[in-house]
């Protein structure tokens, strides 16, 4: 009799859609389940988007009746809320039971001011004071040999 340990069938390698599966099935996964139901609905519902608006426009949410979409400027959130009543329409054409368009605008990330302000030369105290802290990080040992 040999002490082997008893071998477990045999598996394929690991791919990314089998972990996304494994994720999907636990109560962890309810988060990715609504994102990709989102990003589904939002598919189905960007051609009913005039053409010019489809690419500055994304579904974010929908709950309680509400359609909430997020464009990147202020000129598509009224371009938007003129699209209302056919976005809803198709909403409700998709099985929602959609009863309002919210419109959220993103605001683009930009430099602080503070960015583009130049660090001040070290004062010769400060760049004294600066070289002996270095100094007694080194390793004793290092220094003797």
């Amino acid at each position: 009799m040999s002490d082997s340990k008893p071998r477990s069938p045999k598996r394929g390698p690991s791919t990314p859609l089998a972990a996304l599966d494994a994720l999907l099935a636990e109560p962890a996964g309810g988060p990715i389940r609504r994102a990709l139901w989102l990003e589904q609905l939002d598919l189905r519902l960007r051609p009913h988007l005039p053409p010019s608006l489809a690419a500055h426009a994304r579904l974010a949410n929908y709950e309680r009746g509400r359609l909430v979409f997020v464009v990147d400027a202020p000129v598509w959130r009224a371009k938007l809320r003129l699209a209302a009543p056919e976005l809803l329409d198709a909403a409700r054409s998709v099985g929602l039971d959609a009863a309002e368009l919210i419109v959220k605008t993103t605001t683009p990330t930009t430099a602080s001011p503070q960015s583009d302000r130049k660090a001040k030369p070290i004062s010769a105290t400060a760049l004294l004071a600066l070289q002996a802290a270095l100094a007694s990080l080194k390793d004793p040992d290092s220094a003797g040999s």
